[in-house]
């Protein structure tokens, strides 16, 4: 192919979506609806160039794609997808070559096909080249109207079409394959005399026509690849055809769903084969799951890596962490950021770990909180265990070292150290380091009242006499 550039059209509110957020930033599938526009290109199609053009909220959307390769240009009045694409010749005005336009919030649409529209544009010599789709229901669309050879001849926005055009079923998509010096010539002829006072780019037609260059449709076959979101129904549709196709991709991967429509995975994330995935699972952002591994069911992981072999059981969080091989975390336990489970560590029933490093084979299988600790290997973490690493103004760490045995109901009033091998009693409270291979016993020694049940209820009958 010859030298292409993309524009991206992202300078419009949406007004139906009705929400102070502007349309390109609503969240789909874990990303801005934009990314996925610009994901495209720049991943994939890898064109010269990439524009996007903003208006609305235009700070807030350079903000969220920092990106170096794409260069942004304000519109700062909408006048119509014509004046917007007019506004790019400050920097697209010396391009040579084919021009590529998409909109922010059509965010189904495939490498594969728009490639392919490039390839038919270039092979053509056409000059503006439009990509179609035939709708059982046209409305809301721009119609295509076609002469008696089957040309195409010019786009009707529905409120400028009559009766007649309007019952027409190959519509407009908005995306357009189209020669860069031909574009911005013919851009100085688009008029707003429509029922909208808008300027239309594909009056471009026109233009086209009137030089005698070729005009070009490109069909698309699946009218869903070019569904553009206006509305939030429209969002929860297309997050529901994304989703599907992040499933059936993990599928065919070698990846087993018991119940794959329940199952929430993000674009962003990685599982290895052979791991099942149970029912009513959150899959979030950057997370990696190895082979083997079983999920769920009710699980929700967001931004870790999980290693091979692991377990991830009923209704457990979580968050930002790492896991190596053949763990075992749950059921309704809550890893939360910055922890890390060395390989065949255990985390049990109702067991909340944040900020901290659990050695290979340890395990806290009841009712505890570890937070900004430093555990070994081989450590057994009885039932209600705490780390109290927060004294009301900072946060302390503690220290397990290796094969320590902490009885149950103990609490470790950090900063504190445990030396390898220690026992500590059930019921302690724990504020001094113990030493290596030492028996620790924080309580006081128990005392029992003979009689003192019989002796209270006699002085309580006696009161009620």
């Amino acid at each position: 192919m010859k030298k292409w550039a993309v524009i991206i059209m992202a300078a419009g509110k949406g007004k139906r979506m009705r929400s102070d957020l502007v349309k390109v930033l609503h969240p789909l599938l874990g990303k801005m609806m934009l990314s996925y526009a610009v994901e495209l290109c720049l991943e994939e199609l890898q064109p010269e160039k990439v524009v996007v053009i903003v208006g609305h909220q235009a700070r807030k959307i350079r903000d969220a794609f920092p990106d170096r390769r794409i260069t942004f240009v304000e519109q700062q009045e909408q006048l119509g997808t014509g004046h917007a694409v007019a506004v790019t010749e400050s920097v697209l005005g010396s391009f040579a070559g084919t021009i590529l336009i998409l909109s922010g919030d059509t965010p189904l649409i495939t490498a594969q096909t728009l490639l392919e529209m490039v390839q038919y544009h270039q092979g053509q010599g056409a000059a503006l080249t439009l990509l179609t789709v035939y709708r059982e229901d046209p409305t809301g669309y721009g119609r295509v109207i076609r002469g008696a050879a089957g040309t195409v001849h010019r786009v009707v926005e529905e409120q400028d079409a009559s009766k007649r055009e309007r019952e027409i079923t190959e519509v407009n998509t908005g995306i357009y394959c189209v020669e860069a010096p031909f574009l911005y010539q013919a851009l100085g002829t688009v008029r707003s005399d429509n029922a909208q006072g808008e300027y239309y780019l594909p009056d471009i037609i026109a233009s086209a026509r009137r030089k005698k260059k070729k005009v070009k449709s490109f069909p698309v076959a699946d009218p869903l690849e070019v569904m553009g979101i206006n509305t939030r129904a429209e969002l929860a549709v297309a997050e529901q055809l994304l989703a599907d196709r992040v499933r059936q991709q993990v599928m065919t991967e070698g990846v087993t769903m018991q119940d794959p429509a329940s199952v929430y995975i993000e674009p962003s994330c990685r599982i290895e084969k052979d791991t099942i995935i149970y029912p009513n699972c959150y899959l979030r952002g950057k997370t990696v799951i190895g082979e083997g591994c079983r999920i769920g069911p009710q699980a929700e992981i967001s931004d870790s890596r999980i290693g091979d072999r692991v377990q991830v059981k009923f209704c457990t969080m979580i968050t930002d962490s790492w896991i190596d091989d053949d763990a075992v975390v749950g059921p309704f336990s809550h890893l939360r950021p910055d922890s890390h489970l060395g390989k065949g560590a255990k985390i049990g029933n109702f067991v909340e770990v944040k900020k901290s490093r659990i050695g290979p084979g340890t395990k806290a299988n009841h009712l505890s909180y570890i937070g900004d600790a430093e555990i070994g290997a081989q450590v057994n973490i009885g039932a209600g265990t705490i780390t109290c690493n927060y004294d009301g103004q900072h946060k302390h760490r503690t220290v397990i070292e290796d094969k320590v045995f902490v009885g149950s109901n103990t609490a470790l009033v950090a900063p504190v150290k445990l030396g390898a091998g220690a026992v500590i009693a059930a019921g302690s409270t724990v504020t001094k380091d113990v030493p290596p291979y030492a028996l620790a016993v924080g309580r006081t020694r128990q005392k029992s009242l003979k009689k003192w049940v019989v002796k209270r209820e006699k002085r309580n009958k006696g009161r009620q006499g």
